[in-house]
């Protein structure tokens, strides 16, 4: 099961620790969820979500503010009891002394940000589910052309690199080659990646490995696209029928999210480039509510009508 530890959350958001056990890193969140214990700190024991990140904002911290020291502790121990991994306070707020004690007493850390709640709460759920996103590696070059994420796809040896390079060469920008870390980040979305160590590398062969980032300038490259479009490279094969309309979209599924794909067939003397350009606009247009395929057969079938009912007449 994926985790993301307490420690990373206390890292991307510089958080301040208040209270609690101090080992961040071994506290793991399993939840892209997160609970708002307004209700339980009031004695509501039902569905607390104790695998869930805890916020306490404004409202949470005066109603314990509010109680007496006794019942204060009381409340307090009701929630930390049935166990969570962490409490944030937003707003950079003051604690009472008694949620300090409770905190380490139970173990639990109590952290803080300056952050408001609202804003907090968004950035730390994007964090989380980023965090813990279904991931699968896939062997392939992903690039970025026109704002498009292309994955390029195909046999080992078939040119995928060199269409790359060509491609960065006229302004576009690498993300991945040869391996691509895909991440899903929503039933319809997901993004592309480099393992950190070919992070900006490209292998073109008889050359070696290049350094895009240190050739072509930190334009060339992107850490992180979103896959909008993938096109299987393969080797022309004499007789097959390709499509020549694409009236219909074809769609490739990874990770149970499908993507528009296209098979190009490789061969001599055809510019891979231009085409995965071409692609990419294409692609673009689409999702615009144009589709040419679709304008080429109600033009033909306009001109067909045309043609019915100049013979008529």
């Amino acid at each position: 099961m994926k985790f993301v530890t307490i420690q990373d959350v206390a890292d991307a958001f510089q958080l301040e620790q208040l209270a609690g056990r101090r080992d961040l890193q071994n506290i793991k969140v399993t939840s892209p969820e997160i609970n708002r214990p307004g209700l339980h700190l009031q004695g509501y024991r039902e569905y607390f979500g104790n695998d869930r990140i805890q916020l306490m904002g404004l409202g949470e911290i005066a109603f314990v503010a509010s109680l007496p020291s006794e019942e204060r502790i009381k409340s307090l121990t009701s929630i930390f009891e049935l166990g969570f991994p962490c409490i944030i306070v937003t707003r950079g707020l003051e604690i009472p002394q008694e949620m300090i004690d409770v905190a380490n007493m139970f173990g639990h850390p109590i952290l803080r940000t300056g952050l408001v709640t609202s804003e907090f709460t968004g950035m730390l759920i994007s964090h989380l589910n980023s965090g813990l996103a279904p991931t699968v590696d896939v062997h392939g070059v992903f690039v970025e052309v026109y704002g498009e994420g292309i994955l390029l796809v195909g046999e080992s040896g078939i040119g995928k690199s060199e269409i790359a390079l060509e491609l960065v060469k006229r302004g576009h920008r690498l993300v991945a080659d040869d391996m691509v870390q895909v991440k899903k980040l929503s039933a319809t979305a997901l993004i592309g990646s480099a393992p950190e160590i070919t992070r900006h590398m490209i292998e073109i062969r008889g050359i070696g490995v290049l350094d895009v980032k240190n050739m072509y300038g930190v334009s060339s490259v992107k850490p992180v696209e979103k896959i909008d479009l993938v096109v299987h490279f393969e080797q022309w094969v004499e007789g097959k029928a390709y499509d020549r309309l694409g009236a219909e979209t074809d769609y490739t599924e990874i990770l149970g999210v499908k993507i528009p794909s296209h098979t190009v067939p490789v061969s001599p003397g055809r510019n891979l480039a231009v085409i995965i350009e071409a692609a990419a606009i294409n692609n673009r247009q689409k999702k615009m509510g144009y589709n040419a395929a679709a304008e080429l057969i109600r033009r033909s079938e306009e001109a067909v009508k045309a043609m019915e009912s100049s013979m008529k007449g």
